[in-house]
């Protein structure tokens, strides 16, 4: 387990000093290349906690104050190319923005449906872990409940998970408007069967499901971008925008950037007050004419994004798909991302998620977890390899974070090494966010004990299992990329097979049906 070590360090007496028992929130920048932490100060004062035998779930500060009266967090090196840079020693925090993406574990299986091994570089961990149901409890009001449990993989490693859960969109008062743009790839690509045409499919139905209250406008591009519908109200023209839709067909070349650009200006002219104002992008993302740099791009709509709080909600579809790009653009574009392979996926994606998740529970969410020295020897966050966040930046504000909305779940997954015979405090975790209308800071937070530590992963809720065979299976399919370390505990693909069958008979859940399916098209693929 070489790969998980760090060189000791003085931070530690620090840090503790400073954050007391603050939250741990996911990722920390800082340590070695593959963001491992090893404890180096045995002196530390432990921040303790009941050993009650289980985690608190009580999700305390759901309301939040603003910094509670907390300390900051101590200094560590933060962002990866810090990393790279500096590989001096981290404290025991780990911090990480937000995110509910799912695309890259969506591509994968389609990647693998259609008989081929998906680039180990479009296999983000917590995309696969995030894609499935959790049993996590709900709060009672606006913002996150905080769960943290775990299992161990052999005597001395453990997977930790913490789990943030909102509302459920059921739950929600009375939703705001919504005032959507929408921005359709009509490129040459987007010809091929499982492109356009599921697109325009799932745009029809999904505009019968709006409120009469809420407003479309749409987009096009391939070689140059066109508003083809402006801001417009669904009462009463509903037939319009049906119109517009049915009149989609593909062209030329793809101008992604026009695309975008022209899609944020359409929806700043029509930008309405008290709405939730989005863009949603609906793309194979494969560029290949005018401006192809993701940050270019974002920088062109930077105003529209800051200013009037734009928020930008990414749809891949297609075989080929530029997955990179689609990802950059969402995760800081402060949106997410999700991928379509077929009508039942675009159903749930359009006529489902997207009605009724328009509103957003929470701004620039961002996690931080703070490990005990005394019983965590080492540990490490799965995956947020682009979603790590400076120690020091937790409480930042103006620092980026992930929106989060109604019926969200958001699972970091943390492997971790107790020391020999320790008992007690393990980890506590808090998430910060801002409030979507009035953008006053709130947290909530949620710990474990080393008693809580289920003595096997395949001994744990179904729930728990599910996210671990997630967590394995996009191990598996990393191998060969360069951030790549194998989980402890790995039962390889054949038993993570006979797992996730298991599972989806205990569960009744067909995604995790999905799931064992996509493992053995691994394996097969792999023989």
């Amino acid at each position: 387990m070489e790969q998980y070590r760090i060189r000791r360090t003085r931070s530690v007496l620090i840090a503790l000093a400073a954050a007391g028992g603050l939250l741990l929130t996911g990722c920390s920048a800082g340590g070695s290349a593959d963001g491992s932490h090893r404890e180096a100060n045995n002196g530390a004062s432990n921040n303790g906690g009941p050993n009650n035998g289980g985690p608190n779930n009580s999700g305390s500060n759901n309301g939040g104050s603003k910094n509670g009266g907390l300390p900051a967090p101590a200094r560590s090196q933060g962002s990866r190319e810090a990393q790279d840079e500096e590989r001096s020693t981290p404290d025991h925090l780990s911090t990480f923005a937000l995110d509910v993406d799912t695309a890259s574990y969506g591509y994968a299986r389609r990647t693998l449906a259609d008989g081929q091994r998906p680039d180990p570089s479009t296999i983000r961990p917590e995309e696969f872990v995030n894609s499935f149901r959790q049993d996590y409890r709900r709060p009672d009001g606006n913002g996150f409940s905080v769960t943290v449990d775990g299992a161990r993989t052999d005597k001395n490693w453990s997977l930790v998970r913490v789990g943030l859960a909102t509302r459920t969109a059921e739950e929600t008062a009375e939703r705001p408007p919504a005032a959507l743009t929408f921005v359709i790839d009509v490129s040459g690509s987007m010809d091929e069967p499982g492109r356009l045409d599921l697109a325009k499919r799932s745009l029809d139905t999904m505009t019968d499901r709006l409120r009469d209250d809420d407003s479309v406008a749409i987009v096009t591009f391939s070689s140059e971008a066109e508003t083809v519908l402006p801001m417009t109200r669904l009462k009463g023209h509903r037939g319009e925008v049906h119109d517009a839709v049915d009149g989609l067909e593909a062209l030329s070349s793809t101008d992604l950037a026009a695309g975008v650009e022209t899609g944020y200006a359409t929806a700043v002219e029509g930008l309405r007050k008290g709405a939730t104002n989005r863009v949603v992008l609906v793309s194979d993302a494969l560029a290949n004419d005018g401006d192809t740099d993701p940050d270019s791009i974002l920088e062109r709509i930077s105003t529209a994004r800051r200013e009037h709080g734009i928020t930008l909600f990414g749809v891949g579809v297609g075989s080929d798909y530029g997955d990179a790009l689609m990802e950059r653009l969402a995760d800081k574009g402060d949106g997410h991302t999700v991928y379509v392979s077929d009508t039942e996926d675009a159903r749930k994606v359009f006529c489902e998620q997207l009605p009724q998740n328009i509103e957003l529970t929470a701004r620039d969410a961002k996690a931080q977890v703070a490990f005990d020295p005394h019983t965590v020897a080492e540990f490490r966050l799965v995956g947020y390899d682009d979603r790590r966040v400076a120690d020091d930046d937790f409480r930042d504000d103006h620092v980026d974070g992930g929106e989060v909305g109604p019926g969200h779940t958001v699972t970091a997954l943390y492997v971790v090494r107790t020391r020999p015979g320790a008992s007690g405090h393990l980890a506590t975790a808090t998430v910060r966010w801002l409030d979507p209308g009035t953008r006053d800071p709130h947290e909530a937070s949620g710990e474990v004990e080393t008693g809580a530590l289920t003595d096997s992963v395949w001994s744990a809720t179904p729930r728990f299992q599910v996210t671990a065979v997630a967590a394995y299976f996009a191990d598996a399919l990393r191998e060969g990329d360069d951030r790549w370390n194998r989980l402890p505990g790995d039962p390889g693909l054949r038993g993570l097979h006979r797992h996730a069958v298991d599972l989806a008979r205990v569960t009744e859940d067909g995604a995790v049906s999905e799931l064992a399916q996509a493992i053995e098209e691994a394996d097969r693929s792999g023989e």
